[in-house]
């Protein structure tokens, strides 16, 4: 063992268990069920947005995002206004309680009647809320375990939020012979109640975490402006650098969102079928983020840090999109599709998470949001209509792919310019630790 309690030599899953404090295992295990319940609750409706959306090929896609970026526009504002007053024990169980009130809702609706702007209306909720309760989460996990922590359990929760997202559609597709859309809605609620469940077991240790640290910060209201988020992302030059890498994977990921919506539209298949479609594709490509989470993500992450997760990415999505633009096909778009999603969630993902266990709280709940909401939706609408621009003057879909690689590129001068930058600030924390604390550096 070494000074920081981690394993000498990387030995598989259970050295890194085997490595952890008993408190450590709890918050883990707390953790690791928490992300499963809310990927699971989301994938479970996930193919059925995706089947209504679908419907009319790409050309309903740039006004559903729209209607989200305006919605996060209206909320985020909102939000940093209850971050900036109310303590966290009593603001994120609130958010939970409200998605599931919501589903509730939903849920009677549709069960009512299941009109076009119903579904609309609950396609936008559905992504509003996704964001809204990832971000949460993350700001969470960032909040209650250090750097270190953050790197030897990240994979983990991550995996267990993979496992969720597997199920998830697997679930839907099993209960939708036997439950309608207002059940499945249910189902998602009360999955949503053991994400609430879990964050009122976690906030007691997480008090406590913070008091070992000598913080004891974690119910004290965060202050600031309401739209304090937006101005930090100009004033740090971390978090600027992760505003222009969400913007440029999301822009790749709704490049292939697109063109595939066109290729299935093209193809024919009524709604079963679209659905049953979709669902396969997010198990195809759930089931290779598990096996990268398993077998590659944490090894990557704790033996080399968050360069390589940040760079392969970049280069298979360049390597991807370069292929499509020479040879479309629905084939090769499902298997890049798979491949840049799998990789963005095994990858990206936790060393994104990572890197904001380096800035100070009131950027893991404000800036984290701002861009985990308003900067990733702003991505869809922009480049969902400058996708559907393209077209309107006779861009084909394998040249619009091509056009994106200029993106990929510039994903990876942007992941490169992170590395750099995270290097630094751990620098700097070091030096401070080796400075104030009287045994080093952690």
């Amino acid at each position: 063992m070494t000074a920081t309690g981690e394993p000498k030599h990387d030995t598989g899953w259970h050295a890194l268990i085997a490595g952890a404090d008993r408190r450590e295992r709890i918050a883990l295990a707390w953790s690791f069920v928490f992300f499963f319940s809310q990927l699971f609750g989301y994938y479970i409706l996930r193919s059925v947005r995706e089947a209504l959306i679908s419907a009319d090929g790409a050309r309903m896609i740039p006004t559903v995002f729209t209607s989200v970026f305006v919605c996060m526009l209206l909320l985020t504002p909102l939000y940093g206004a209850l971050v900036a007053r109310v303590a966290r024990r009593h603001f994120m169980p609130a958010i939970y309680a409200f998605v599931i009130a919501m589903l509730v809702l939903f849920a009677l609706l549709v069960g009512r009647d299941m009109s076009p702007r119903v579904a609309i209306g609950f396609s936008i909720f559905l992504s509003v809320i996704n964001l809204f309760t990832d971000a949460v989460f993350w700001s969470f996990m960032a909040d209650i375990f250090v750097n270190q922590q953050a790197r030897r359990f990240y994979a983990v929760i991550a995996a267990g939020g993979t496992m969720g997202a597997i199920l998830g559609p697997v679930a839907s597709l099993a209960l939708v012979r036997h439950v309608d859309a207002a059940g499945l809605m249910l189902v998602s609620a009360a999955f949503y109640g053991v994400c609430l469940a879990c964050l009122m077991r976690l906030i007691p240790w997480a008090r406590r975490q913070e008091a070992i640290e000598g913080r004891e910060d974690g119910d004290r209201l965060i202050g600031g402006s309401i739209i304090g988020g937006a101005k930090m992302v100009f004033r740090s030059p971390i978090l600027f650098a992760l505003v222009l890498h969400m913007f440029c994977g999301v822009s790749i990921g709704v490049l292939l969102y697109s063109s595939q919506a066109d290729t299935v539209r093209a193809l024919g298949l009524d709604y079963a079928a679209r659905n049953q479609y979709y669902a396969t594709i997010d198990l195809t490509m759930n089931v290779v983020v598990l096996l990268a989470q398993l077998l590659v993500t944490r090894v990557l992450l704790r033996r080399y840090g968050v360069g390589p997760l940040l760079v392969l990415p970049a280069v298979a999505a360049a390597i991807g999109l370069g292929s499509l633009a020479l040879a479309h096909g629905a084939l090769l778009l499902a298997a890049i599709q798979v491949g840049t999603r799998g990789l963005s969630f095994a990858f990206v993902k936790p060393a994104r998470e990572t890197l904001f266990t380096l800035v100070d709280r009131e950027a893991r709940y404000k800036a984290k949001n701002f861009i985990d909401t308003v900067i990733y939706r702003g991505g869809d609408m922009l480049s969902s209509w400058a996708y559907i621009g393209l077209g309107a003057i006779g861009v084909g879909i394998a040249a619009r792919a091509g056009i994106w690689v200029i993106v990929a590129l510039l994903w990876l001068a942007v992941a490169i310019w992170l590395i750099r930058l995270q290097a630094r600030l751990r620098d700097t924390r070091q030096i401070d630790a080796d400075e104030t604390s009287p045994s080093g550096p952690r």
